[in-house]
């Protein structure tokens, strides 16, 4: 078995030789992967470019309020449309357009309305009929009935609506079962050719998901305005149970482990118990058996809880995860006091650089500037399209055929003198210069670049943190020979010196994260395929660019450790990284990820903790109230779970440079009194046996 190990770690490099001069992360170094450092920089300037072009085309009123085809507001005061407060749709079959996420507009003509209709009614059998005068309110004003038809001034044809957010949608009625406008399930279109309403909800359903989600968080933004001290409040609790949760590690390791394990299975444990209960409840309630993909998106969220299938996707899923924690610690029994090692060592040194708690502060405020900048700049690169008309002639050879105008002032011009018969027409919604042109190009642009800032963010996080601990490993005698603000030499190097590598690393993850996108994009558009070989295609690639992806993940981290440490380019650094871990590979199988396993748990049960704790003090406080701020719970959870997911991360990494160290401090040293450990003698003496039983049953 030794020989074997010993081809092994051959193959993979050779072991790191005893250097009397290193001390810890390099000092003297150089500036690394600098051509990728240029170009992150100019992408950055021409990402900061775009934002300002954006800004100077688009109108982020527009995502807010509705405007009609001539980009006037409606029901804005002193305009023509004072009293006309609400948007009607020419043609709600075309909203089906891609162009309705890109350009958050309908691409048909759009016409502000004082009411939305209440009937039934096509163009060509209301022009012949007495119901015409009701049928010309939705037409552009004030034509006769020969004009309108030949300008197309009106709509094809119009559906009983109601107003949602000031714009007409079609009043779908479920009886029974079946969707229904006005008790009918067929209608005619413009051409007197029948449709079904099933056609009008899938093209309604474009706009009117951008509306839903629009309402949502409204009444998200309200229930945070009149709870945001009980949100601050769990969040500051997450905060404090999170850090006494780290540094009870250091002295309680084991115990509070345990006590976490078993706190968490009897958490899952009760949560599924009350969503059986629940699902039992509901059983024979009127409306309780609606899918979720049925409700889509609600205001209300109670409309959710009142579901079976809603409890019985929760039930599952919670078993699912109970059985998986109990089989995963049946198996990983004996390597839990590894674990406990590791953890509690990350723990000391944690409480010798208390900084690096504090650092996820400075990763957050990085993320949610990137995340506003990028999110800013999607909203007025959505509303920088603009109505486009063009010119239509009975005669090819008319000069002025296919140019832009303006309806407003056509008439006014020489066109119609020239070209009779001519007609200003709606054409398209977006715009005519290269700009318009490639928007849906700079929308991809926004996302990558995004990304890429993202990944770049948590890669400086990283590397700051590993040179930290890195410091705290190699001082010979702690906690003496740890150097003076090792967090902030830390951070000082990455951006001095690795920018580029950093860059290189998240670019290349970005890339394969840019991909997934694409591929999940196509699995929705595929979903109605019959092509199962296409399908089959589609799910071997998505499964292979997530292993891909997590590979990469892996990669870049204990890259980004080495360049912490010796300084040397991304390529070099994550080349060291997996040899020094493939030449280590029964002491890698040992840690196997343990580690994060339990601190996930401990992130389960502190979110589940503040989130159920601050439940009780809103019921019982708060319980006068007619409605209690549902969106409260969902926020404190998520956010708890964040914070300690902050928290844990900084232990997460501190334990993979902690062990990555320790694989280096065993190659280059051997105990002696010349070439002492750097390692504490706990933890070597646990590695150690670990290691021994490891092999001796891998030899057998």
């Amino acid at each position: 078995m030794a020989r074997k190990t010993d081809v092994l770690s051959s193959y993979y490099g050779e072991p790191r030789k005893f250097d009397p001069s290193f001390n810890g992360p390099v000092k003297n170094r150089s500036c690394t992967d600098v051509v990728c450092c240029l170009i992150f920089v100019i992408v950055i300037l021409s990402y900061i470019a775009l934002g300002t072009v954006a800004w100077i085309h688009g109108d982020a009123r527009k995502v807010v309020y509705p405007t009609d085809s001539n980009g006037h507001f409606c029901g804005q005061q002193n305009t023509l449309n004072a009293n006309k407060a609400i948007l009607f749709y020419f043609n709600m079959l075309k909203c089906a357009n891609p162009a309705v996420l890109i350009n958050l507009q309908c691409p048909t003509t759009q016409l502000c309305v004082s009411k939305c209709p209440d009937r039934f009614a096509t163009l060509l059998d209301a022009r012949n009929t007495k119901s015409w005068e009701y049928y010309e309110q939705f037409c552009k004003p004030p034509k006769s009935i020969a004009e309108v038809i030949r300008d197309e001034d009106c709509p094809a044809m119009i559906v009983p609506s109601r107003p949602i957010l000031q714009r007409c949608f079609p009043d779908f009625i479920r009886r029974d079962g079946i969707l229904t406008v006005a008790n009918q399930t067929i209608f005619k279109d413009g051409n007197n050719h029948k449709r079904s309403i099933n056609e009008l909800k899938d093209a309604a359903k474009g706009i009117s998901g951008l509306l839903d989600a629009k309402e949502v968080g409204l009444k998200i933004f309200e229930d945070y305005a009149n709870s945001w001290i009980w949100i601050l409040l769990g969040f500051v609790i997450a905060m404090v149970v999170s850090l006494l949760f780290i540094l009870l590690l250091r002295f309680t390791a084991g115990v509070l482990l345990w006590l976490l394990i078993f706190g968490v299975i009897t958490a899952v444990a009760y949560g599924i118990w009350h969503c059986y209960w629940e699902y039992s409840s509901l059983s024979g309630t009127p409306g309780s058996n609606v899918t979720i993909p049925e409700i889509w998106i609600q205001a209300d969220l109670k409309i959710y809880l009142q579901q079976r299938q809603l409890w019985l996707i929760f039930m599952i899923s919670l078993s699912v995860f109970e059985a998986s924690i109990v089989l995963i610690l049946i198996f990983l029994r004996s390597r839990l006091r590894v674990a406990i090692a590791l953890l509690k060592e990350g723990s000391k040194a944690i409480g010798y650089i208390m900084s690096t708690l504090f650092y996820p502060l400075v990763t957050f405020f990085l993320l949610a500037i990137c995340t506003a900048f990028s999110a800013v700049t999607a909203v007025f690169l959505a509303s920088s399209g603009n109505a486009v008309y063009k010119v239509t002639s009975v005669d090819d050879k008319c000069v002025y055929a296919n140019i832009t105008c303006n309806p407003e002032t056509f008439i006014q011009t020489n066109v119609t003198n020239v070209c009779p018969g001519s007609q200003c027409m709606f054409a398209f919604y977006g715009g005519e210069t290269a700009y318009h042109r490639y928007i849906l190009l700079l929308h991809l642009c926004n996302l990558f670049v995004f990304i890429w800032l993202t990944n770049f963010t948590i890669a400086l996080g990283q590397c700051t943190l590993a040179g930290a601990f890195a410091s705290y490993y190699w001082a010979l005698n702690k906690p003496h020979d740890i150097p003076l603000c090792p967090l902030y030499a830390s951070f000082s190097r990455a951006i001095r010196y690795h920018t580029g590598s950093l860059a290189f690393g998240s670019l290349i993850l970005s890339v394969v994260q840019m991909i997934r996108i694409a591929l999940d994009y196509l699995d929705h558009k595929l979903k109605g395929s019959h092509n199962a070989c296409a399908r089959f295609m589609l799910c071997c690639l998505k499964c292979c660019f997530w292993c891909l992806e997590c590979f990469i993940k892996f990669i870049n981290r204990n890259g980004y450790i080495m360049i912490a440490i010796y300084g040397k380019n991304f390529c070099t650094s994550s080349k060291d990284a997996f040899f020094l871990l493939m030449r280590n590979v029964l002491r890698v199988a040992v840690l196997d990820r343990v580690t994060d396993f339990l601190l996930f748990l401990g992130k389960l049960l502190i979110a589940g903790s503040v989130g159920s704790l601050l439940f009780e003090c809103v019921f019982f406080y708060l319980s006068h109230y007619s409605t209690l701020p549902y969106c409260l719970f969902q926020t404190v959870i998520f956010g708890s779970y964040m914070i300690a997911n902050g928290f844990f991360n900084v232990f997460t990494m501190c334990v993979d440079t902690l062990f990555l160290c320790f694989c280096e401090d065993l190659e280059r040293n051997d105990g002696s009194s010349s070439r002492p450990y750097y390692m504490s003698p706990g933890l070597h003496k646990i590695l150690r046996k670990q290691e021994e039983a490891t092999t001796s049953s891998v030899a057998s």
